[in-house]
């Protein structure tokens, strides 16, 4: 029978045990994630066109892809339709978490629970519901109806973030506004917007992110005039092999890492000061 001393002498090693057994399958998961995306990278410098075996360090796939013109012009696309997404979604955004937080009405939680349905709403049933949509209101596919699908399911992300600080702002500084001789509107543009401006930057990253890498949705609601980059890597993986897709998902990586870092960064920033950290 083992005494307690005995027992308090065997809880060391076997927490060390632990340990080293979740760091393992922790360093497991993460290279079971990110590894093939540091292949990828790395096999975008080979010269082998096949990229079967390594052959030698190169530039070249980099140059092809900055000759490109279909790819630029989908880039293009890309950014002219995430742009006008991000500045209408943080109006949308902004706006709607304001009426949320500062009026009461019936339905508000009901509202708000319509408003975030397409964060979780399956891509494939939001691109199909909105083909059927704009079909029944003959709207022709084109920039229009990819950015109104994109502000349909990015708008939400500011929405949430800008409610998350609202949530921390001393109600007394609108009050004192008023009382000041600013207008509500005034009040809600100097003293209000200021004080979300971390979290307002912080959705529209997110914002702009999502609607820059959407897929699904933006192949529901898109032409042939208005291919966006994913849709173009998605066009260029159906053929096969191409060190030049392997450079350009390189480019769009790190890119999107990139922005969803900075992201996170501005959202710390907005996390009122008594929160716990998620």
């Amino acid at each position: 029978m083992s005494t307690p001393s005995t027992s308090r002498s065997l809880l060391p090693s076997g927490l060390k045990l632990l340990q080293w057994g979740l760091g393992t399958w922790t360093a497991l998961v993460f290279a079971f994630l990110y590894l093939p995306i540091g292949v990828l990278i790395f096999y975008s410098f080979n010269t082998s066109r096949l990229n079967i075996r390594w052959e030698g360090f190169t530039f070249h796939w980099y140059e092809r892809l900055a000759s490109n013109e279909p790819i630029l012009r989908a880039l293009q696309n890309s950014l002219i339709i995430a742009t006008v997404t991000t500045l209408a979604s943080v109006v949308l955004g902004t706006a709607g978490a304001w009426i949320l937080y500062r009026y009461r009405f019936r339905f508000t939680g009901a509202i708000q629970t319509l408003v975030c349905l397409p964060m979780v709403m399956p891509e494939i049933v939001m691109g199909i519901s909105l083909l059927v949509l704009f079909t029944v209101l003959t709207l022709p596919l084109g920039f229009t109806t990819v950015i109104i699908a994109h502000i349909t399911f990015c708008f939400p992300f500011v929405l949430v973030a800008v409610q998350a600080r609202l949530q921390g702002i001393d109600p007394a500084l609108e009050e004192a506004a008023l009382d000041l001789g600013a207008t509500p509107f005034q009040a809600f543009w100097l003293v209000i917007v200021p004080a979300l401006k971390p979290a307002i930057l912080s959705g529209a990253l997110m914002a702009f992110t999502l609607s820059l890498d959407e897929l699904i949705v933006t192949f529901f609601t898109a032409n042939a005039a208005t291919r966006t980059l994913p849709l173009q890597v998605f066009g260029l993986a159906k053929t096969g092999l191409n060190p030049m897709l392997n450079a350009l998902s390189a480019v769009f990586i790190v890119s999107t890492i990139a922005f969803v870092l900075f992201s996170e960064h501005l959202r710390r920033l907005a996390r009122p000061s008594g929160a716990p950290h998620s």
